[in-house]
């Protein structure tokens, strides 16, 4: 299978997310997991995505699955696992791109999640972005799907708990 993963979810895997339920970490866990075993992860030619990782993912003490995920990319980076697409920012901050949809329904969508909306969106098979607990991924799921993207939700009752506001 070829995905995106929104860094969320690497974040998730090192128990490092105090949001997300003891089912939801397992989750992510055996997810990054099976992607690392077997399947093709999706970055951009501008190393938006890998900058993120980088930031987010170098934990001090024992490392998580999430920094796993993080040195196996970079072991992995240039081999056929690991695919790259161009995409093209349209602001020195490179928080958006030509391949964000313009649509009015995604305005307020999280600047910094647009990189991995313009991956999807600029690879030929428009792979799914894998969600643990950012809310944005769920709240704009419909408009997103209207633009061809697919989000794979890891952590559906967790997502619905934070969206709701319920503890």
């Amino acid at each position: 299978m070829i995905v995106i993963v929104d860094t969320n979810v690497a974040i998730v895997a090192n128990k490092k997310a105090d949001h997300a339920s003891p089912e939801c970490v397992v989750a992510c866990i055996e997810r990054l997991e099976q992607l690392m075993d077997m399947d093709t992860l999706v970055l951009d030619d501008q190393w938006c995505i890998l900058r993120e990782y980088m930031a987010y993912l170098r934990s001090e003490g024992q490392p998580g699955v999430g920094d796993r995920f993080l040195r196996w990319i970079l072991l992995n980076r240039a081999s056929e696992r690991v695919a790259h697409v161009h995409i093209t920012p349209t602001d020195p901050t490179k928080t958006d791109f030509v391949e964000f949809p313009s649509n009015p329904e995604l305005e307020k969508f999280n600047r910094s999640d647009r990189m991995f909306v313009a991956v999807t969106l600029a690879h030929p098979d428009h792979p799914p972005i894998l969600n643990a607990v950012d809310t944005d991924w769920a709240i704009f799921k419909q408009a997103l799907a209207n633009t061809g993207v697919r989000v794979e939700s890891l952590c559906p009752a967790d997502l619905d708990r934070l969206v709701s506001g319920t503890s």
